[in-house]
């Protein structure tokens, strides 16, 4: 049998550019702020403190983008946020709740939150849009509800010190919550690569119909993946109260537009047209550099908005692209088999 014949130079260096492309942007940006902060950015202390600061933003933005795998969108997350690290510092500090057990509680409470947003998708058939802002919206009054629109502040004992090692510690010299976004990353990572679950979420996603086809259960994934967008919501809002360690009802919004600019623009990278966890990884490497180099220039408030919904506009446009390029591509290969999509029983 003849071996099939090997793309085009230009194709195949296309190809690279695009999947490592925005890899090798991060590292030019980080050389670019380096020489220009000399004596700032290239430490070990400006490293450290990009790692604790945008590790939040990291873990939201894994979790925003698990149901962009499906092709819908969980608009909630940020008033989820708010929500679950609100809850955890009531029940530690209003309750007097042991923390592990609070702990658990909020992101199980995260799960069941995704499942609903789920249910309201599939069965009442309302756009992922217009239903997770309507969800949202009532996280946000139970949100308000709860604090009376007010702060949860500790008593003068604080918080339990193990409570707030879950984000102040750090391990191999490096802040730890950095090790929560690879091991997520990771988790990710094997879920939707290597294992079928993430197989069918790709189906459904690109091919409803090619999912109905072939057996796959679509209205029980897409919950799945809201749920596993709830439950890293849930572990997001823990670590922001170990890390604020005040409840703070308004503050989960400011997270929403940076996690879906690293979700949208992961989908740029590494596996070009599709949101995958490596991707998403170096999307927010190069905002938490981005982010971290403007500041230490001496940017004005006003610039962090600006680089985020410019952003957000390059990522939209770049991951339609790459979703065309990828389209194209597969227009032009061999044609699939029912052998290449594993059946799944209902």
């Amino acid at each position: 049998m003849a071996a099939s014949p090997r793309p085009p130079l230009g194709r195949r260096f296309g190809h690279l550019l695009g999947a490592y492309g925005l890899l090798a942007l991060t590292a030019l940006l980080f050389l670019a702020f380096s020489l220009a902060l000399p004596d700032t950015f290239p430490t070990l202390d400006n490293i450290s403190a990009v790692l604790s600061n945008q590790s939040i933003p990291a873990i939201l933005a894994l979790g925003a983008m698990i149901p962009i795998v499906t092709a819908k969108f969980d608009l909630s997350i940020g008033y989820g946020l708010g929500l679950t690290h609100v809850m955890t510092m009531q029940l530690i500090v209003a309750e007097a709740w042991s923390w592990p057990v609070a702990c658990l509680v909020v992101v199980l409470g995260g799960a069941v939150v995704g499942v609903f947003n789920g249910v309201v998708v599939e069965f009442a058939k309302i756009n992922s849009f217009i239903a997770t802002l309507g969800t949202g919206s009532i996280l946000y009054a139970f949100t308000g509800w709860i604090t009376n629109g007010a702060r949860i502040v500790p008593g003068s004992h604080g918080l339990p010190a193990a409570f707030t090692d879950l984000y102040d510690s750090r391990f191999l010299g490096l802040p730890v919550p950095a090790f929560y976004v690879l091991a997520l990353t990771a988790v990710l990572w094997v879920l939707l690569e290597r294992l079928p679950l993430g197989r069918y979420l790709y189906v459904i996603g690109s091919n409803p119909r090619a999912a109905d086809l072939v057996g796959i259960p679509s209205r029980r994934y897409v919950i799945y993946a809201f749920a596993g967008s709830g439950l890293v919501v849930g572990v997001a809002g823990v670590l922001l109260a170990a890390q604020q360690r005040i409840g703070n009802p308004s503050v989960g919004l400011d997270y929403l537009l940076p996690a879906f600019v690293g979700a949208l623009l992961g989908s740029t990278a590494i596996t070009p047209g599709r949101p995958n966890a490596l991707g998403t990884l170096v999307a927010v490497t190069i905002l938490a550099i981005g982010l971290a180099g403007i500041g230490q220039l001496g940017a004005q408030f006003w610039v962090t908005p600006l680089f985020n919904g410019a952003t957000l506009l390059l990522a939209v446009g770049m991951a339609g692209y790459a979703a065309r390029r990828q389209l194209r591509q597969r227009r032009t290969a061999p044609p699939r088999t029912r052998d290449d999509v594993p059946e799944a029983t209902s």
